[in-house]
């Protein structure tokens, strides 16, 4: 998954689960669980490492792992698909384009019904990482076993999927 927060990640990863059939590993869920603040990022980076660790070896039993993680950075996805192709396996990439107006709104609507899966996040933090975050362009797609791009239409049509290649 590869996306901003409220871009629809969790809600296609957790279809995907059930047809595929696959483990969804997401570390926000494992946090607040956990009861661990979403602020804590030092907490945050160590369970991601753990659950990629754990992803890897239920990669090598055979099993279908969904591992919900943003990706923003290109270096992040480069490594990831790099230690899959060491364990045998190709990843497929989902990855979330829709513009900051609607993530915004959207997230506003998710904070108001926040549960205890969701981590709030302002219109302020969503700008801010969205200066962070680099999207995928064609040519790092087709390094991907497969790829499909969700891309926001209109908030009354939801998200368009197209395959990449």
């Amino acid at each position: 998954m590869c996306g901003l927060p409220g871009s629809g990640k969790s809600t296609l990863a957790r279809q995907l689960a059930s047809n595929v059939p696959a483990i969804r590993l997401c570390t926000d869920e494992w946090q607040a669980a956990l009861n661990i603040s979403h602020s804590d990022e030092t907490f945050h980076d160590l369970l991601e490492d753990q659950l990629w660790s754990f992803a890897k070896d239920l990669i090598g039993l055979e099993q279908s792992v969904i591992f919900e993680k943003g990706l923003w950075r290109r270096s992040e996805r480069d490594k990831k698909r790099r230690e899959a192709r060491e364990l045998g396996v190709d990843i497929e990439l989902h990855y979330f384009d829709v513009p900051v107006y609607e993530l915004t709104r959207r997230l506003e609507i998710r904070n108001a019904q926040a549960g205890a899966n969701d981590c709030p996040v302002t219109k302020e933090e969503i700008e801010a990482y969205s200066n962070i975050f680099q999207a995928p362009d064609e040519v790092e797609l087709a390094l991907f076993a497969s790829s499909v791009v969700h891309r926001h239409v209109d908030s009354e049509l939801g998200i368009v999927i197209g395959v990449a290649n």
